[in-house]
């Protein structure tokens, strides 16, 4: 599994953002390109502790779904979201892109961060497992708009 921590990972996360388009063609899913970027910044705000969206424990989430955050295993299309993290709004796809993009470069300056909080859902997650998941979200809905 990449991982975002790693020069890898972050450059090739950063180039598949920089391929995406507004007018990008779904291959699933509701949400516009806009609002994919604007969702993918969530889970940044949490690790780096900008926005509390009221996330709480969920044993079945965590006994069925923690593994699969880090695993090399693919998420499956059309997985359910957290109900604070759906998007319904329309977005600005430029201001959501950039702040995405600001977000990631923020990110990786974190690698040599030992002192994560644990996460509100998910619970206590290693560096490594961090990055693994923040790869993943992004690679999972760069995958939806085909970049």
């Amino acid at each position: 599994m990449k991982n975002l921590f790693t020069d890898d990972g972050f450059n090739e996360i950063q180039n598949r953002l920089n391929n995406l388009n507004e007018n990008a063609d779904k291959q699933w899913g509701k949400m516009t390109a806009g609002q994919m970027a604007h969702h993918c910044q969530l889970p940044f705000n949490v690790m780096l502790e900008k926005v509390d969206y009221g996330l709480k424990p969920n044993f079945l989430v965590n006994l069925f779904f923690k593994k699969s955050m880090y695993s090399d295993k693919p998420w499956r299309k059309n997985l359910p979201t957290a109900p604070s993290f759906k998007e319904q709004e329309p977005r600005d796809f430029a201001k959501e892109k950039a702040a995405l993009s600001a977000l990631i470069t923020e990110f990786g300056t974190q690698r040599e961060r030992n002192d994560w909080k644990p996460h509100p859902a998910f619970g206590k997650m290693t560096k490594e497992q961090w990055g693994k998941m923040q790869y993943k979200h992004l690679d999972h809905h760069f995958r939806q708009f085909n970049v």
